[in-house]
């Protein structure tokens, strides 16, 4: 009898705490006197405050002796006390104990806060399967966070089999009781059609639900359908509004968010230093893309003073998390040495981590490290393998370089007509190399059709980008009309732009063009000046005119020496015209001493090598050698073809 009566009155008392009596003098007075009812109304109002100023020493010794008279919602706020360590030195073994004693007497509170001393190992070793079975007796009697707390289990197959049916029941359950945990876990089922089929309206609705009580992970949720776009019209401002609320409360996932919308100005104006701000609150909280955005803004210097040391820290925190991008970043760190020592085999290791995961940048790096032999052995073959797996990417650089690959028989069988497919697709991204060299391809119908109209085109579109190369054979289309009418000025234009970078070949061109007045006023002094820039440079034509200027005084003294020296120099480098000016040196002594076998020798070569003016010299100098002379001279020309290939 007396076990029924105290399980009576603990019920009749669970159903009246939402009108739990407030402290007074002659409530006291019935604790003081042993009432265990008094006892735990006492000890309430000095836990809550409520007609006394909050005691959590006074609540605990209250709520205890209750207790040991068998007030189950006393020995559930025992257990309380000893958890949260209000009134007494915080014991998780004591909670346990005090909350199995209420929840064996089916408190559901108690049964609920049992669960979780077994979900987190609190008190008692950890055990899923004991969870499961408290926080189902819980919901069972309509205990919403405990029908959260089920839904969770079933949701991640925790104690019992994974279950989305199940789990969505449980967190409709507790969600029509307006729990906001659970309003939002049942937001994510409709978000994500598990255990129900999906529906991004009801999801929004739920999320909704959740967000207005504060729930931050709901508030962010909504900031993600506001979006996207998704259960609701797609409103970048409200999305950003929601996030910051959620961001202010500390979710890391919010704060990335909140970190892109102000580095996109979706919803918000722009803001470097705010996205910088965002990012790195979430980072430090470990969130992987945050940390990874972080590097950015400290690799760029956007939002934050550019400082590649940290920018190294931060992509190295998301990188050894998994994250695809700060992998690729770290390999650019290290192949560049900036935020970290130079280390081409650190740097290969990290491409290819992240060229396996399928990133086609990284493929293309990894790729140049084998071609240039960087971290690892050179290995035009491995090169090519990586170049075509980014070139299928849409990779632009790539592409280039597989036409590249093809182009020169590099790692892969020589093919003109594969090279020109993708030079034409890198080309069409705008790649100023890869229109030049598509340029080329038309120029001398190498893969293609040869047509003139065509490689002036390609020139123009990499000229227009600032490539020397392309605009010195834009300059050469114009003074010989190829592909275009022949116009001088625009040639001496192009040279002009090409040779003012530093182009050798274009100096060369634009030193012809003021020596022959094509395009400008002649100007001895200019050719002069342009033919310098080329020939030190070490352009084998360019120092032959340069020859030709000090041999004749144009635009210099005249000097043999000099022009002897130049000509020697082209020579060397197997120019056929500078052979020939040397074989005029020796003929009439320019700068050397004059020696008729010697021009004789320098003549034939130039001709043998394809220089047809030298023809006339070369049968005048023979009248003036013997046959033994000429035998001798035509020996060592003999002799020196055989170690210089023909031009």
């Amino acid at each position: 009898m007396k076990r029924f009566i105290l399980i009576f009155v603990g019920l009749l008392c669970f159903t009246l705490l939402s009108a739990l009596p407030a402290y007074s003098e002659s409530l006291l007075q019935k604790a003081k006197s042993g009432n265990a009812e008094a006892q735990y109304y006492i000890g309430r109002a000095y836990y809550d405050g409520n007609g006394v100023n909050k005691d959590y020493n006074q609540a605990f010794q209250w709520f205890k002796s209750a207790a040991e008279q068998g007030i189950t919602e006393a020995q559930y706020w025992v257990g309380n006390c000893y958890y949260e360590g209000k009134g007494t030195k915080q014991d998780y073994n004591e909670a346990f104990c005090w909350y199995k004693l209420a929840a064996e007497q089916g408190l559901p509170e108690a049964q609920y806060s049992l669960g979780n001393c077994y979900e987190n190992g609190e008190g008692v070793k950890q055990d899923d399967n004991e969870a499961f079975r408290w926080f189902k007796a819980a919901a069972e009697q309509g205990e919403a966070k405990a029908q959260f707390s089920l839904g969770t289990c079933y949701y991640f197959g925790k104690g019992v089999r994974q279950d989305y049916n199940e789990a969505f029941r449980w967190f409709k359950a507790a969600a029509e009781q307006g729990l906001p945990e659970a309003q939002c876990r049942l937001g994510d089922c409709y978000y994500y059609g598990k255990g129900v089929i999906q529906d991004y309206n009801k999801a929004f609705r739920w999320f909704k639900a959740a967000a207005e009580q504060g729930n931050a992970e709901a508030q962010f949720n909504l900031g993600e359908c506001y979006y996207n776009g998704r259960g609701i019209t797609q409103d970048y401002n409200e999305a950003f509004l929601w996030y910051k609320a959620a961001a202010e409360q500390g979710l890391a996932s919010a704060q990335y968010a909140l970190g892109l919308c102000y580095i996109s100005g979706k919803g918000v104006k722009q803001n470097y230093n705010e996205a910088f701000r965002w990012f790195k609150a979430a980072a430090e909280q470990g969130h992987a893309n945050a940390q990874y955005n972080l590097g950015v803004c400290y690799y760029k210097g956007e939002g934050t003073k550019q400082d590649y040391n940290e920018a190294f820290r931060w992509f190295k925190a998301a990188a050894e998390q998994g994250i695809t991008e700060a992998q690729y970043w770290m390999g650019d760190c290290y192949y560049e040495g900036r935020g970290t020592k130079q280390d081409y085999n650190e740097a290969f290791r990290w491409y290819k981590a992240t060229a396996e995961q399928g990133h086609a940048e990284a493929q293309f790096n990894l790729g140049l490290c084998y071609l240039n032999g960087e971290g690892v052995k050179q290995d035009y073959y491995e090169a090519f393998h990586w170049f075509k797996a980014a070139a299928e990417q849409g990779d632009s650089y790539a592409q280039y370089n597989l036409g590249i690959c093809y182009y020169y028989g590099q790692g892969v069988r020589q093919d003109y007509n594969e090279a020109f497919r993708w030079y034409k697709a890198a080309a069409e991204q705008e790649i100023a190399e890869a229109q030049y060299n598509l340029g080329i391809c038309y120029h001398y119908g190498q893969g293609v059709r040869q047509d003139y109209n065509e490689a002036f085109r390609w020139y123009k579109a990499a000229a227009e980008q600032g490539l020397p190369e392309a605009q010195n054979n834009l300059g050469y289309c114009y003074e010989n009309g190829e592909g275009v009418k022949k116009d001088y000025n625009e040639a001496f234009r192009w040279y002009k732009a090409a040779a003012e970078q530093g182009y050798a070949k274009a100096q060369c061109n634009l030193g012809l063009c003021y020596i022959n007045g094509k395009g400008v006023k002649q100007d001895y002094n200019e050719a002069f000046r342009w033919f310098k820039a080329a020939a030190e440079q070490g352009m084998a034509e360019a120092q032959c005119y340069f020859g030709i200027c000090y041999l004749d005084g144009l635009g210099v003294r005249q000097d043999y020496n000099e022009a002897f020296r130049w000509f020697k120099a082209a020579a060397e480098q197997g120019e056929a015209k500078a052979h020939y000016a040397i074989g005029v040196c020796y003929e009439y002594g320019d700068g050397v001493d004059q020696d008729f076998k010697e021009a004789y020798y320098w003549y034939l070569i130039s001709y043998r090598n394809g220089y047809t003016n030298a023809e006339q010299d070369v049968k005048s100098i023979e009248n003036k050698l013997t046959n033994q002379q000429k035998q001798e001279v035509q020996k060592r020309v003999n002799d020196w073809f055989k170690t210089h290939s023909k031009e």
